[in-house]
């Protein structure tokens, strides 16, 4: 992958720009049905990802249904030894693996598993519909979930302590997260907390939905999640990096151009043998995804699609290539 979401302002063109609804990149090309593809696939993995994959299953099946897909989301952590052991075909992750899962990988088949960027996501932070906040600084959400507060900040443990006013203002914030298989906890200990630790009292949820469903039950939550996950009963946070600063929408177009700190690419994990083709069902699998049908799934499921030119050089990965 040798594009970044930093990198990508250039391909905010017409095809992509947000108006009232995310747009497919229309260069993205149509999926076309192939001959001879049948069997079992397992996909271990992210929970970020278990709706989406789902739904691409759903969709891919649709095109042949002699297929049998199986999918299982318990974190990204999951996601690395599923793969090297030969239990699972796809490996989907929230974040990218590990030196130490690479490698794991590497010994075992003598070459790295192949990373295929699949959608892009806006990492956000939730606060139940009727806070009256619109932003944070990072500061203020490292201040809020962590107990070394490496952006620092002054411990925050009310709403007041972050610039909420009236009956808000006093109530103690109940912090909801993900727990540590989740690749969604790394990349938002990594990103917004600077490798800080977690406060002991965030409720460590098994799975993204739950984290949504804890905010929108209580007007004195905040969580972090993907924006797939976003329901009517919670409002995204606008961020910022700098106190003061203006904030962020966790939007597309702010995702590609890269202002918005937390955006991150979704990934599937495959086997794939430098000088061999792919065996077919993982292949087709994948094309389906990156297809024009494939990222029309990924809008509905409320996640961003990738510009046709990230696409193309996922595509890339599944080709006959020479080891370096």
């Amino acid at each position: 992958m040798k594009h970044t979401l930093t990198s990508l302002s250039f391909l905010v063109f017409a095809s992509c720009a947000l108006s009232a609804q995310t747009k497919v990149d229309a260069t993205l090309p149509d999926y076309a049905v192939s001959s001879g593809v049948s069997g079992n696939l397992n996909s271990v993995g992210s929970d970020t990802l278990n709706n989406l994959m789902t739904f691409w299953a759903e969709g891919f099946k649709g095109k042949y249904p002699n297929v049998n897909i199986q999918i299982e989301g318990k974190g990204s952590s999951t996601a690395p030894t599923a793969l090297t052991s030969g239990a699972a075909q796809l490996g989907p992750m929230s974040r990218e693996m590990k030196s130490s899962e690479v490698a794991a990988f590497s010994g075992k088949f003598g070459y790295k598993p192949s990373k295929i960027a699949v959608a892009i996501d806006a990492l956000a932070v939730f606060v139940h519909k009727d806070n009256s906040l619109t932003g944070l600084s990072l500061a203020q959400v490292d201040a809020i979930f962590s107990s070394t507060r490496k952006r620092g900040a002054q411990a925050a443990d009310t709403w007041g302590a972050v610039g909420a006013k009236g009956d808000l203002a006093g109530k103690t914030i109940s912090i909801f997260g993900r727990n540590s298989a989740s690749g969604t906890y790394g990349f938002f200990k990594e990103k917004a907390l600077q490798n800080g630790d977690y406060k002991g009292s965030v409720k460590e949820q098994a799975g993204s939905s739950a984290v949504v469903q804890g905010v929108a039950s209580d007007i004195s939550a905040v969580g972090y999640s993907g924006i797939g996950y976003k329901t009517s009963g919670v409002k995204a946070l606008g961020l910022t990096i700098k106190d003061g600063g203006s904030f962020v929408e966790p939007s597309y177009e702010n995702c590609l151009n890269g202002t918005y700190p937390l955006a991150r690419y979704l990934y599937v994990y495959v086997n794939k043998a430098p000088n061999k083709d792919m065996d077919k069902l993982t292949s087709e699998f994948i094309t389906f995804v990156l297809s024009k049908q494939g990222q029309e799934i990924t809008v509905k499921d409320g996640y961003y699609p990738l510009p046709a030119d990230v696409a193309n050089d996922s595509r890339l990965a599944l080709k006959f290539y020479n080891a370096e």
